[in-house]
């Protein structure tokens, strides 16, 4: 079962799929109020606007000797 990019809004397991990060993680940032943003859709269901998680990975890069000297 693959995960389909086109879509708007991902559930932390298809988020987990699509980046790498394990449920448990998604759901420790939650609690900590820390990570991507996220929406609670009908009292339970989390989702996670894409756009949104990809702006967040964006705004904290590890920036290497290498990355300081591109342009």
């Amino acid at each position: 079962m693959g995960v389909n990019l086109e879509k708007k809004y991902v559930t932390p397991k298809e988020a987990s799929e699509i980046y790498g990060l394990s449920v448990g993680v998604l759901a420790n940032w939650r609690y900590q109020r820390r990570g991507p943003k996220y929406y609670i859709v009908g009292g339970r269901k989390v989702l996670y606007h894409v756009s949104d998680f990809e702006a967040w990975i964006k705004r904290n890069p590890i920036l290497t000797k290498d990355s300081l000297t591109e342009k």
